[in-house]
Protein backbone atom coordinates (compact mmCIF):
# COMPACT_ATOMS: atom_id res chain seq x y z
CA UNK A 1 0.00 0.00 0.00
CA UNK A 2 2.80 2.32 0.87
CA UNK A 3 4.49 1.73 -2.48
CA UNK A 4 1.20 2.22 -4.35
CA UNK A 5 0.59 5.48 -2.51
CA UNK A 6 4.10 6.56 -3.26
CA UNK A 7 3.65 5.85 -6.96
CA UNK A 8 0.33 7.75 -7.00
CA UNK A 9 1.91 10.71 -5.25
CA UNK A 10 4.81 10.61 -7.69
CA UNK A 11 2.39 10.65 -10.66
CA UNK A 12 0.48 13.60 -9.25
CA UNK A 13 3.74 15.43 -8.62
CA UNK A 14 4.87 14.73 -12.16
CA UNK A 15 1.59 16.03 -13.58
CA UNK A 16 1.87 19.12 -11.42
CA UNK A 17 5.41 19.76 -12.64
CA UNK A 18 4.23 19.24 -16.25
CA UNK A 19 1.45 21.80 -15.90
CA UNK A 20 3.87 24.28 -14.37
CA UNK A 21 6.38 23.76 -17.19
CA UNK A 22 3.77 24.63 -19.86
CA UNK A 23 3.39 28.41 -19.61
CA UNK A 24 0.17 30.16 -20.53
CA UNK A 25 0.13 32.33 -23.66
CA UNK A 26 -0.74 36.02 -23.51
CA UNK A 27 -1.56 38.20 -26.50
CA UNK A 28 -1.77 41.96 -27.05
CA UNK A 29 -5.15 42.97 -28.45
CA UNK A 30 -3.56 45.99 -30.17
CA UNK A 31 -0.74 44.48 -32.23
CA UNK A 32 -0.88 40.71 -31.61
CA UNK A 33 2.38 40.48 -29.63
CA UNK A 34 2.55 37.27 -27.54
CA UNK A 35 4.39 36.43 -24.36
CA UNK A 36 4.74 33.49 -21.99
CA UNK A 37 3.85 35.66 -19.00
CA UNK A 38 1.52 38.55 -18.35
CA UNK A 39 2.74 42.12 -18.58
CA UNK A 40 0.83 45.29 -17.89
CA UNK A 41 2.42 46.90 -20.92
CA UNK A 42 2.87 45.41 -24.39
CA UNK A 43 6.50 44.83 -25.28
CA UNK A 44 5.88 45.64 -28.96
CA UNK A 45 3.48 48.60 -29.23
CA UNK A 46 3.96 49.80 -25.62
CA UNK A 47 0.19 49.98 -25.01
CA UNK A 48 -1.07 49.55 -21.44
CA UNK A 49 -3.77 47.08 -20.39
CA UNK A 50 -3.96 45.26 -23.72
CA UNK A 51 -2.18 41.99 -22.81
CA UNK A 52 -4.65 39.20 -21.93
CA UNK A 53 -4.46 35.43 -21.57
CA UNK A 54 -5.69 33.47 -24.56
CA UNK A 55 -4.23 30.00 -23.86
CA UNK A 56 -1.66 28.04 -25.80
CA UNK A 57 -2.72 26.88 -29.27
CA UNK A 58 -3.54 23.17 -29.44
CA UNK A 59 -4.12 22.80 -33.21
CA UNK A 60 -1.32 20.76 -34.75
CA UNK A 61 -2.71 19.93 -38.19
CA UNK A 62 -4.98 21.71 -40.66
CA UNK A 63 -6.84 19.57 -43.15
CA UNK A 64 -8.01 20.68 -46.57
CA UNK A 65 -11.54 22.06 -46.67
CA UNK A 66 -14.02 23.47 -49.15
CA UNK A 67 -12.89 26.49 -51.20
CA UNK A 68 -15.09 29.46 -52.06
CA UNK A 69 -13.86 29.59 -55.68
CA UNK A 70 -11.17 27.74 -57.64
CA UNK A 71 -7.81 29.42 -58.21
CA UNK A 72 -7.50 30.95 -61.68
CA UNK A 73 -4.64 32.36 -63.75
CA UNK A 74 -4.42 36.02 -62.80
CA UNK A 75 -5.21 37.20 -66.34
CA UNK A 76 -8.54 35.31 -66.22
CA UNK A 77 -9.74 36.86 -62.95
CA UNK A 78 -12.74 39.16 -63.48
CA UNK A 79 -12.21 42.85 -62.76
CA UNK A 80 -15.89 43.60 -62.29
CA UNK A 81 -15.73 43.37 -58.50
CA UNK A 82 -13.02 46.05 -58.37
CA UNK A 83 -14.77 48.65 -60.51
CA UNK A 84 -15.65 51.89 -58.81
CA UNK A 85 -18.88 53.86 -58.88
CA UNK A 86 -18.70 57.67 -58.62
CA UNK A 87 -19.93 58.94 -55.28
CA UNK A 88 -21.23 62.20 -56.74
CA UNK A 89 -18.57 64.23 -54.87
CA UNK A 90 -15.83 64.91 -57.39
CA UNK A 91 -13.08 65.78 -54.92
CA UNK A 92 -13.68 62.58 -52.95
CA UNK A 93 -13.69 60.54 -56.15
CA UNK A 94 -10.35 62.09 -57.10
CA UNK A 95 -8.80 60.84 -53.87
CA UNK A 96 -10.42 57.40 -54.14
CA UNK A 97 -9.27 56.93 -57.73
CA UNK A 98 -12.66 57.25 -59.45
CA UNK A 99 -15.26 56.38 -56.85
CA UNK A 100 -16.34 53.81 -54.27
CA UNK A 101 -15.87 50.10 -55.05
CA UNK A 102 -18.70 47.70 -54.24
CA UNK A 103 -17.94 45.84 -51.02
CA UNK A 104 -15.09 48.19 -50.12
CA UNK A 105 -14.75 49.42 -46.55
CA UNK A 106 -13.53 52.98 -46.04
CA UNK A 107 -12.33 54.52 -42.78
CA UNK A 108 -12.61 58.31 -42.55
CA UNK A 109 -10.73 59.86 -39.63
CA UNK A 110 -10.38 63.44 -38.48
CA UNK A 111 -10.41 65.74 -35.49
CA UNK A 112 -13.71 66.61 -33.77
CA UNK A 113 -15.59 69.41 -35.54
CA UNK A 114 -13.58 69.23 -38.75
CA UNK A 115 -16.67 68.32 -40.78
CA UNK A 116 -16.59 64.54 -41.24
CA UNK A 117 -20.30 64.07 -40.56
CA UNK A 118 -21.26 66.94 -42.85
CA UNK A 119 -19.13 65.59 -45.69
CA UNK A 120 -20.51 62.05 -45.39
CA UNK A 121 -24.07 63.33 -45.17
CA UNK A 122 -23.45 65.11 -48.47
CA UNK A 123 -21.97 61.92 -49.93
CA UNK A 124 -24.98 59.92 -48.75
CA UNK A 125 -27.46 62.38 -50.27
CA UNK A 126 -25.71 62.51 -53.65
CA UNK A 127 -25.38 58.73 -53.79
CA UNK A 128 -29.09 58.41 -52.99
CA UNK A 129 -30.00 60.86 -55.75
CA UNK A 130 -27.94 58.76 -58.16
CA UNK A 131 -30.19 55.77 -57.52
CA UNK A 132 -28.41 54.00 -54.66
CA UNK A 133 -30.04 52.92 -51.41
CA UNK A 134 -28.09 54.43 -48.54
CA UNK A 135 -28.32 53.63 -44.83
CA UNK A 136 -26.71 56.04 -42.38
CA UNK A 137 -26.22 54.89 -38.79
CA UNK A 138 -25.48 57.60 -36.25
CA UNK A 139 -24.17 56.66 -32.83
CA UNK A 140 -23.15 60.13 -31.69
CA UNK A 141 -26.26 62.17 -32.43
CA UNK A 142 -29.98 61.58 -32.43
CA UNK A 143 -31.81 61.03 -35.68
CA UNK A 144 -33.54 64.39 -35.19
CA UNK A 145 -30.23 66.26 -34.97
CA UNK A 146 -28.99 64.69 -38.18
CA UNK A 147 -32.32 65.47 -39.87
CA UNK A 148 -31.96 69.14 -38.98
CA UNK A 149 -28.46 69.25 -40.50
CA UNK A 150 -29.64 67.42 -43.60
CA UNK A 151 -32.41 69.95 -44.09
CA UNK A 152 -30.00 72.84 -43.67
CA UNK A 153 -27.51 71.58 -46.25
CA UNK A 154 -30.13 70.17 -48.64
CA UNK A 155 -29.23 66.52 -48.12
CA UNK A 156 -32.73 65.03 -48.16
CA UNK A 157 -33.36 62.13 -50.54
CA UNK A 158 -36.10 59.44 -50.63
CA UNK A 159 -33.67 56.51 -50.70
CA UNK A 160 -31.51 57.82 -47.84
CA UNK A 161 -32.40 56.01 -44.61
CA UNK A 162 -31.31 57.16 -41.15
CA UNK A 163 -31.19 55.38 -37.80
CA UNK A 164 -29.61 56.15 -34.43
CA UNK A 165 -28.14 52.99 -32.85
CA UNK A 166 -25.26 52.04 -30.55
CA UNK A 167 -25.69 48.24 -30.53
CA UNK A 168 -24.24 46.17 -33.37
CA UNK A 169 -27.14 43.69 -33.41
CA UNK A 170 -29.56 46.56 -34.05
CA UNK A 171 -27.32 47.83 -36.85
CA UNK A 172 -27.37 44.38 -38.46
CA UNK A 173 -31.18 44.34 -38.22
CA UNK A 174 -31.36 47.69 -40.04
CA UNK A 175 -29.01 46.37 -42.74
CA UNK A 176 -31.21 43.33 -43.33
CA UNK A 177 -34.37 45.46 -43.42
CA UNK A 178 -33.08 48.20 -45.74
CA UNK A 179 -30.60 46.14 -47.84
CA UNK A 180 -28.48 49.23 -48.66
CA UNK A 181 -25.95 49.68 -51.44
CA UNK A 182 -23.97 52.05 -49.19
CA UNK A 183 -23.68 51.93 -45.39
CA UNK A 184 -22.30 54.83 -43.33
CA UNK A 185 -21.51 54.33 -39.63
CA UNK A 186 -20.76 57.47 -37.63
CA UNK A 187 -18.77 56.45 -35.74
CA UNK A 188 -17.32 52.96 -35.26
CA UNK A 189 -16.15 53.87 -31.74
CA UNK A 190 -19.75 54.43 -30.61
CA UNK A 191 -21.05 50.98 -31.64
CA UNK A 192 -20.80 48.14 -29.13
CA UNK A 193 -21.41 44.40 -28.95
CA UNK A 194 -22.82 42.84 -25.78
CA UNK A 195 -21.06 39.52 -26.34
CA UNK A 196 -17.62 41.18 -26.22
CA UNK A 197 -15.94 42.27 -23.03
CA UNK A 198 -14.77 45.83 -22.60
CA UNK A 199 -16.39 49.22 -22.81
CA UNK A 200 -17.71 50.77 -26.01
CA UNK A 201 -14.84 52.44 -27.83
CA UNK A 202 -12.21 50.18 -26.28
CA UNK A 203 -9.70 48.31 -28.47
CA UNK A 204 -11.47 44.96 -28.19
CA UNK A 205 -14.92 46.37 -28.94
CA UNK A 206 -13.70 48.45 -31.88
CA UNK A 207 -11.84 45.51 -33.40
CA UNK A 208 -14.79 43.11 -33.11
CA UNK A 209 -17.39 45.63 -34.31
CA UNK A 210 -15.27 46.66 -37.29
CA UNK A 211 -14.51 43.04 -38.12
CA UNK A 212 -18.20 42.12 -38.07
CA UNK A 213 -19.15 45.08 -40.29
CA UNK A 214 -16.36 44.24 -42.73
CA UNK A 215 -17.54 40.63 -43.00
CA UNK A 216 -21.10 41.80 -43.66
CA UNK A 217 -19.91 44.31 -46.27
CA UNK A 218 -17.91 41.68 -48.14
CA UNK A 219 -20.70 39.10 -48.01
CA UNK A 220 -23.33 41.54 -49.31
CA UNK A 221 -20.96 43.49 -51.66
CA UNK A 222 -22.10 46.57 -49.76
CA UNK A 223 -19.84 49.61 -49.78
CA UNK A 224 -19.26 50.78 -46.20
CA UNK A 225 -17.87 54.01 -44.79
CA UNK A 226 -16.77 54.01 -41.15
CA UNK A 227 -16.04 57.22 -39.28
CA UNK A 228 -13.14 56.98 -36.84
CA UNK A 229 -12.04 59.19 -33.98
CA UNK A 230 -8.46 60.40 -33.62
CA UNK A 231 -6.23 60.76 -30.59
CA UNK A 232 -4.61 63.99 -29.45
CA UNK A 233 -1.54 63.30 -31.60
CA UNK A 234 -3.68 62.89 -34.73
CA UNK A 235 -3.52 59.09 -35.08
CA UNK A 236 -6.65 56.97 -35.46
CA UNK A 237 -8.08 55.87 -32.12
CA UNK A 238 -8.55 52.18 -31.37
CA UNK A 239 -6.43 49.16 -32.27
CA UNK A 240 -3.87 49.53 -35.03
CA UNK A 241 -5.28 46.44 -36.67
CA UNK A 242 -8.33 48.53 -37.65
CA UNK A 243 -6.33 50.28 -40.37
CA UNK A 244 -5.16 46.92 -41.70
CA UNK A 245 -8.69 45.50 -41.88
CA UNK A 246 -10.24 48.24 -44.01
CA UNK A 247 -9.55 48.83 -47.70
CA UNK A 248 -9.18 52.62 -47.65
CA UNK A 249 -8.04 55.00 -44.91
CA UNK A 250 -8.88 58.67 -45.46
CA UNK A 251 -7.61 61.55 -43.34
CA UNK A 252 -9.87 64.62 -43.18
CA UNK A 253 -7.80 67.63 -42.15
CA UNK A 254 -8.39 71.29 -41.54
CA UNK A 255 -7.90 74.14 -39.12
CA UNK A 256 -11.07 74.79 -37.15
CA UNK A 257 -10.43 78.53 -37.47
CA UNK A 258 -10.43 78.35 -41.28
CA UNK A 259 -12.90 77.16 -43.89
CA UNK A 260 -10.52 75.02 -45.94
CA UNK A 261 -10.75 71.23 -45.53
CA UNK A 262 -8.43 68.69 -47.15
CA UNK A 263 -8.93 64.96 -47.53
CA UNK A 264 -6.04 62.59 -48.25
CA UNK A 265 -5.71 58.83 -48.65
CA UNK A 266 -3.28 57.24 -46.20
CA UNK A 267 -4.11 53.80 -47.62
CA UNK A 268 -6.00 52.86 -50.78
CA UNK A 269 -6.21 49.35 -52.20
CA UNK A 270 -8.08 50.57 -55.28
CA UNK A 271 -6.33 53.78 -56.25
CA UNK A 272 -3.55 56.30 -55.54
CA UNK A 273 -2.41 57.50 -52.14
CA UNK A 274 -0.86 60.79 -53.29
CA UNK A 275 -4.01 62.67 -54.32
CA UNK A 276 -5.69 65.43 -52.35
CA UNK A 277 -9.28 66.67 -52.32
CA UNK A 278 -10.19 70.20 -51.25
CA UNK A 279 -13.42 71.40 -49.69
CA UNK A 280 -14.70 74.60 -48.12
CA UNK A 281 -17.08 74.80 -45.21
CA UNK A 282 -19.92 77.18 -46.01
CA UNK A 283 -23.17 78.16 -44.33
CA UNK A 284 -25.12 75.58 -46.31
CA UNK A 285 -22.72 72.67 -45.69
CA UNK A 286 -19.56 71.78 -47.53
CA UNK A 287 -18.54 72.73 -51.07
CA UNK A 288 -15.95 71.25 -53.41
CA UNK A 289 -12.93 73.29 -54.50
CA UNK A 290 -11.74 71.91 -57.84
CA UNK A 291 -9.32 74.85 -58.23
CA UNK A 292 -8.04 75.74 -54.74
CA UNK A 293 -4.75 77.44 -55.71
CA UNK A 294 -6.07 80.93 -55.09
CA UNK A 295 -6.79 80.07 -51.44
CA UNK A 296 -3.09 79.62 -50.69
CA UNK A 297 -1.98 83.05 -51.88
CA UNK A 298 -2.08 86.45 -50.20
CA UNK A 299 -3.74 89.35 -51.97
CA UNK A 300 -1.53 92.44 -52.16
CA UNK A 301 -0.70 95.16 -54.68
CA UNK A 302 3.03 95.33 -53.98
CA UNK A 303 5.53 92.57 -53.07
CA UNK A 304 6.41 92.28 -49.39
CA UNK A 305 9.76 91.08 -47.95
CA UNK A 306 9.66 87.56 -46.58
CA UNK A 307 7.24 85.99 -49.07
CA UNK A 308 7.81 83.57 -51.93
CA UNK A 309 5.42 81.52 -54.06
CA UNK A 310 6.01 77.91 -55.06
CA UNK A 311 4.16 75.20 -57.00
CA UNK A 312 3.75 71.82 -55.32
CA UNK A 313 2.27 68.62 -56.71
CA UNK A 314 -0.47 66.70 -54.92
CA UNK A 315 -0.75 63.57 -57.04
CA UNK A 316 -1.39 64.88 -60.55
CA UNK A 317 -2.68 68.24 -59.32
CA UNK A 318 -0.34 71.28 -59.23
CA UNK A 319 -1.07 73.74 -56.42
CA UNK A 320 0.32 77.24 -56.16
CA UNK A 321 1.06 78.13 -52.53
CA UNK A 322 2.80 80.94 -50.70
CA UNK A 323 5.50 80.62 -48.05
CA UNK A 324 6.00 83.48 -45.59
CA UNK A 325 8.96 84.14 -43.30
CA UNK A 326 9.84 86.60 -40.56
CA UNK A 327 13.40 87.11 -39.32
CA UNK A 328 14.38 89.29 -36.38
CA UNK A 329 17.17 89.67 -33.83
CA UNK A 330 16.97 87.22 -30.95
CA UNK A 331 17.52 87.93 -27.27
CA UNK A 332 17.78 84.23 -26.46
CA UNK A 333 20.88 82.07 -26.22
CA UNK A 334 19.20 79.64 -28.62
CA UNK A 335 17.28 81.60 -31.27
CA UNK A 336 13.70 80.57 -31.80
CA UNK A 337 12.59 78.53 -34.82
CA UNK A 338 8.83 78.36 -35.36
CA UNK A 339 7.23 76.44 -38.24
CA UNK A 340 3.59 76.27 -39.35
CA UNK A 341 2.44 74.26 -42.34
CA UNK A 342 5.97 73.08 -43.22
CA UNK A 343 8.07 70.08 -42.29
CA UNK A 344 10.02 71.14 -39.19
CA UNK A 345 13.22 69.06 -39.65
CA UNK A 346 13.44 69.90 -43.35
CA UNK A 347 12.94 73.61 -42.69
CA UNK A 348 15.75 73.51 -40.11
CA UNK A 349 17.99 71.88 -42.71
CA UNK A 350 17.17 74.56 -45.31
CA UNK A 351 18.00 77.30 -42.78
CA UNK A 352 21.36 75.70 -42.02
CA UNK A 353 22.22 75.42 -45.72
CA UNK A 354 21.05 78.98 -46.35
CA UNK A 355 23.41 80.32 -43.70
CA UNK A 356 26.41 78.11 -44.51
CA UNK A 357 26.25 78.01 -48.32
CA UNK A 358 24.51 81.26 -49.24
CA UNK A 359 25.97 83.50 -46.51
CA UNK A 360 22.65 84.64 -45.01
CA UNK A 361 23.26 85.29 -41.25
CA UNK A 362 20.63 83.52 -39.15
CA UNK A 363 22.46 82.15 -36.08
CA UNK A 364 21.56 85.19 -33.94
CA UNK A 365 18.05 85.68 -35.30
CA UNK A 366 14.63 84.23 -34.59
CA UNK A 367 13.10 82.71 -37.72
CA UNK A 368 9.37 82.14 -38.22
CA UNK A 369 8.07 80.33 -41.32
CA UNK A 370 4.48 79.55 -42.31
CA UNK A 371 2.21 78.78 -45.23
CA UNK A 372 -0.89 80.71 -46.31
CA UNK A 373 -4.41 79.31 -46.16
CA UNK A 374 -3.72 76.34 -43.91
CA UNK A 375 -2.06 74.20 -46.61
CA UNK A 376 0.70 71.84 -45.51
CA UNK A 377 3.80 71.67 -47.72
CA UNK A 378 6.09 68.67 -47.20
CA UNK A 379 7.39 68.16 -50.73
CA UNK A 380 11.17 68.72 -51.17
CA UNK A 381 10.40 70.87 -54.23
CA UNK A 382 9.29 73.65 -51.87
CA UNK A 383 12.77 73.96 -50.29
CA UNK A 384 13.83 76.77 -52.62
CA UNK A 385 10.74 78.86 -51.84
CA UNK A 386 11.38 78.49 -48.10
CA UNK A 387 15.01 79.54 -48.54
CA UNK A 388 14.15 82.56 -50.69
CA UNK A 389 11.40 83.70 -48.32
CA UNK A 390 13.80 83.56 -45.36
CA UNK A 391 16.58 85.30 -47.33
CA UNK A 392 14.13 88.01 -48.37
CA UNK A 393 13.04 88.56 -44.77
CA UNK A 394 16.63 88.58 -43.48
CA UNK A 395 17.72 91.19 -46.05
CA UNK A 396 14.39 93.07 -45.83
CA UNK A 397 14.20 93.04 -49.61
CA UNK A 398 11.13 91.92 -51.52
CA UNK A 399 11.46 89.37 -54.30
CA UNK A 400 10.67 90.62 -57.76
CA UNK A 401 7.06 90.75 -58.82
CA UNK A 402 5.36 87.65 -60.24
CA UNK A 403 8.03 85.14 -59.17
CA UNK A 404 7.63 81.44 -58.37
CA UNK A 405 10.47 79.23 -57.13
CA UNK A 406 10.66 75.45 -57.41
CA UNK A 407 13.57 73.25 -56.41
CA UNK A 408 15.04 70.88 -53.84
CA UNK A 409 17.98 72.13 -51.76
CA UNK A 410 20.85 69.77 -50.99
CA UNK A 411 23.22 69.95 -48.03
CA UNK A 412 26.02 71.12 -50.33
CA UNK A 413 23.86 74.03 -51.43
CA UNK A 414 23.07 72.57 -54.85
CA UNK A 415 19.61 72.76 -56.39
CA UNK A 416 18.28 69.36 -57.39
CA UNK A 417 15.78 68.76 -60.22
CA UNK A 418 12.18 67.99 -59.34
CA UNK A 419 9.50 66.02 -61.16
CA UNK A 420 6.56 67.47 -63.07
CA UNK A 421 8.27 70.75 -63.90
CA UNK A 422 6.13 71.27 -67.03
CA UNK A 423 2.90 71.02 -65.04
CA UNK A 424 4.25 73.33 -62.36
CA UNK A 425 5.25 76.02 -64.86
CA UNK A 426 1.96 75.71 -66.73
CA UNK A 427 0.00 76.23 -63.50
CA UNK A 428 2.11 79.26 -62.55
CA UNK A 429 1.54 80.78 -65.98
CA UNK A 430 -2.21 80.11 -65.75
CA UNK A 431 -2.40 82.11 -62.54
CA UNK A 432 -0.52 85.07 -64.03
CA UNK A 433 3.05 84.58 -62.80
CA UNK A 434 5.72 85.88 -65.17
CA UNK A 435 9.04 84.64 -63.70
CA UNK A 436 10.29 81.35 -62.32
CA UNK A 437 13.51 80.12 -60.70
CA UNK A 438 14.19 76.41 -61.19
CA UNK A 439 17.24 74.12 -60.84
CA UNK A 440 19.77 74.12 -63.66
CA UNK A 441 19.89 71.20 -66.07
CA UNK A 442 16.16 70.98 -66.73
CA UNK A 443 14.68 71.39 -70.22
CA UNK A 444 11.06 72.27 -69.51
CA UNK A 445 8.37 73.36 -71.92
CA UNK A 446 8.07 77.05 -71.08
CA UNK A 447 4.68 78.72 -71.69
CA UNK A 448 4.65 81.96 -73.65
CA UNK A 449 5.01 84.97 -71.37
CA UNK A 450 6.85 83.10 -68.58
CA UNK A 451 10.56 83.79 -68.09
CA UNK A 452 12.57 80.99 -66.52
CA UNK A 453 15.87 81.51 -64.69
CA UNK A 454 17.92 78.40 -63.92
CA UNK A 455 20.28 78.32 -60.94
CA UNK A 456 22.79 75.60 -60.12
CA UNK A 457 23.05 76.37 -56.39
CA UNK A 458 21.27 78.25 -53.64
CA UNK A 459 23.59 81.25 -53.71
CA UNK A 460 22.84 81.90 -57.40
CA UNK A 461 19.10 81.61 -56.72
CA UNK A 462 19.25 84.09 -53.82
CA UNK A 463 21.23 86.61 -55.87
CA UNK A 464 18.86 86.27 -58.83
CA UNK A 465 15.77 86.67 -56.68
CA UNK A 466 16.97 89.66 -54.65
CA UNK A 467 18.45 91.77 -57.47
CA UNK A 468 16.67 93.72 -60.13
CA UNK A 469 18.67 92.06 -62.91
CA UNK A 470 17.06 88.75 -61.98
CA UNK A 471 13.85 90.00 -63.55
CA UNK A 472 15.58 90.41 -66.93
CA UNK A 473 17.45 87.08 -66.83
Amino acid sequence: MASTSSRGGSARSSASRSSRSTPASFRCSECGWTSAKWYGRCGECQAYGTVAEVGAPSLREVRAGAVSAPALPIAEVSQTAARSTPSGVGELDRVLGGGIVEGAVLLVAGEPGVGKSTLLLEVAARAARNGLTVLSITGEESAGQVRLRAGRIGALAPSLYLAAETELSAVVAHIEAVDPDLLIVDSVQTIGLDAVDGGIGGPTQVREVAGALIRIAKARTMATILVGHVTKDGSIAGPRVLEHLVDVVLQFEGDRDQRLRIIRAAKNRYGPTDEMGCFELIDTGIAELPDPSGLFLSRRDEPVPGTCVTVCLEGQRPLVAEVQALVGPSSLASPRRAVSGLDNPRTAMVLAVLERRAGVPLSAHDVYTATVGGVRLTEPATDLAVALAVASAAQDLALWQGLVAVGEVGLAGELRPVSGIDRRLAEAHRLGFTHAIIPAGLTPTVPDGLRVHQASDLRQAVVAALTARGADA
